[in-house]
């Protein structure tokens, strides 16, 4: 494996290692306000692993993590060592895209790094120390939203921040080694004292010390929530609401603590309470995590889109200890969404409409010259096919959606292979083996690799000539499905095409691309072979992303 380890200048590095070596952080216990921080991260970016990492001469050790088992990690498999040294947030859409990181171990092994994306952590002095960063095991072309990447750097700044305090606690040592010496002997005179008064004495010490450090706790805590550019609230483990910080009175408007308790739940939109309030409840009830998008009111009176999220916070027992959560202004974004929905649908609505003119016109037209009629009746049945492949593909409303129902996979290859019967009706594509839900989600991409097929196949494989089948079968292995399309009876095929084209191009892509499988053409003298080898998943998305079995 290349060593990735970025050329630095020596001098330079050393007094980068001793920067960070005087903040005294290095192999230290971990720490809550830093646990909070990548807590926080992970959460705001949705990825399941944040970490801060800090880069010494051959390790990267991190101070905090989420959704990692290892401390540490060898400097030259590195990501951070990358990132701390650039300016702003780097991000890698796909490390197996990326040349710096494409044979890297924590790529090409645990745990599986695809998505990276880390704001440098750097001293007052310029010094690069480490990174605070985020990951995800699968790629995500999208990258951060500009929200995502502002609060990385945002808390990146906080880390640092935190770092210095311990780094001036430290240069402070000798004043506190005084002050401890003083507390020792004022220690010693309670010990002189009566020993109810000295126990009470001792306890009051130790009270205001506790005090002391839960204030500190919470000042940094507020500092960091407020500097964050989204809604942040908290609730103790009932659900009661205790908590916002000064974006929600920013947004909301109103008075601050009169949205303490359960009031929040009428900043929402009318239609959208009991549906935001069952969520919570469910949360609440089984500790799992909260997210929902609702319509918030603005401090305008207008609502807004919003994403709500929320994890519970446990103690080494397990037990629920507190609830924090964001609010998302999604509300732009929302509308985005609606436009490109409706023009899709109206382009969709007059591609239907489209295949119901031309049918109308081949009847209309064989009317007139009977000697038609039979050529007529097969073109129609290509179209109504087409049509309604169509049907099932094309984007739906909520009202329009139940009148498609659900739908199995050899039932939509059914309809799609309507358009290639015989003289006789019957379909000269013989569909067999196990079938398999089936959804609008992936229908786009099966209707296009198999539309495909089915015209090359018409043009100059098996389906070109009256003696030809093709066979499709289809084979659930374990977490697969595997489709395999076999041409027989065709003209003799003498290897593959010299050159390929966009369709293939295409459906490459939908097998590939959109549904996350495997494909490879074959071509025996017999008839062209294509296997799709995809994720047992990727025919109903949805069912999975719901866990429905």
């Amino acid at each position: 494996m290349r060593d990735e380890t970025p050329i630095i200048d020596k001098h330079a590095e050393r007094n980068r290692i001793a920067a960070l070596r005087a903040y005294g952080v290095l192999h230290t216990a971990p720490e809550a306000d830093f646990d909070d921080i990548v807590r926080l991260a992970a959460q705001i970016c949705a990825t399941p692993t944040a970490l801060i990492s800090l880069v010494s001469e051959d390790e990267q050790w991190f101070k905090a993590r989420v959704g990692l088992d290892a401390c540490s990690t060898p400097r030259n498999l590195s990501f951070c060592d990358h990132a701390m040294r650039g300016q702003g947030v780097m991000v890698v859409t796909d490390a197996r895209q990326d040349p710096r990181f494409a044979d890297n171990a924590l790529v090409t092994g645990p745990p599986h790094i695809r998505f990276y994306a880390g704001a440098p952590l750097v001293s007052p002095d310029g010094h690069p120390l480490g990174s605070l960063c985020v990951i995800d095991s699968v790629p995500r072309p999208e990258g951060l939203t500009p929200l995502q990447a502002q609060t990385l750097e945002v808390l990146a700044r906080q880390i640092m921040a935190q770092l210095e305090l311990r780094r001036l606690r430290g240069e402070d040592a000798e004043t506190i080694e005084r002050h401890q010496e003083a507390d020792r002997v004022h220690a010693a005179e309670i010990g002189r004292r009566d020993g109810a008064d000295a126990r009470r004495d001792v306890r009051d010490i130790e009270l205001a010390s506790m005090t002391l450090q839960l204030a500190e706790s919470e000042a940094r805590f507020r500092a960091i929530a407020d500097s964050m550019p989204q809604i942040v609230w908290s609730t103790l483990p009932d659900g009661f609401h205790d908590y916002y910080n000064a974006r929600w009175y920013e947004f909301t408007g109103v008075p601050e603590g009169t949205t303490d308790g359960e009031a929040w739940n009428g900043m929402f939109h009318p239609e959208d309470q009991p549906r935001a309030w069952s969520r919570w409840k469910h949360s609440l009830e089984t500790g799992e995590p909260y997210e929902i998008e609702y319509r918030l009111r603005h401090r305008s009176g207008v609502y807004r889109w919003t994403l709500g999220r929320a994890m519970a916070i446990r103690n080494d027992a397990g037990e629920i200890m507190r609830w924090f959560g964001t609010c998302t202004d999604i509300d732009d974004l929302k509308r985005m969404e609606q436009a490109k929905e409706l023009l899709s649908q109206e382009l969709s609505h007059r591609i239907k409409n489209i295949f119901a003119v031309v049918s109308a016109l081949i009847a209309l037209s064989a009317r007139r010259y009977p000697e038609a009629k039979a050529f007529a009746s097969a073109v129609r049945t290509r179209i109504n096919a087409l049509a309604r492949a169509h049907e099932f593909v094309r984007p739906h409303t909520e009202s329009s959606r139940p009148t498609v129902g659900s739908m199995t996979l050899h039932a939509f290859l059914a309809d799609l292979f309507k358009a290639y019967a015989d003289a006789y009706g019957k379909s000269r594509v013989r569909l067999s083996g196990d079938d398999a839900t089936f959804d609008d989600q992936a229908a786009t991409s099966v209707a296009l690799l198999f539309h495909e097929l089915a015209t090359n196949a018409a043009k100059y494989g098996a389906l070109s000539v009256d003696e030809g089948q093709v066979d499709l079968t289809t084979r659930r292995s374990g977490d697969r499905f595997i489709l395999t399309w076999e041409e027989r009876g065709g003209p003799a095929v003498s290897g593959p095409p010299e050159r390929t084209g966009f369709g293939t191009s295409l459906a490459t892509l939908s097998v590939e691309g959109q549904l996350g499988g495997k494909l490879e053409r074959n071509w025996p003298e017999t008839g062209l072979q294509v296997v799709a080898d995809l994720p047992s998943t990727a025919l109903s998305r949805r069912r999975a992303a719901l866990k429905v079995h």
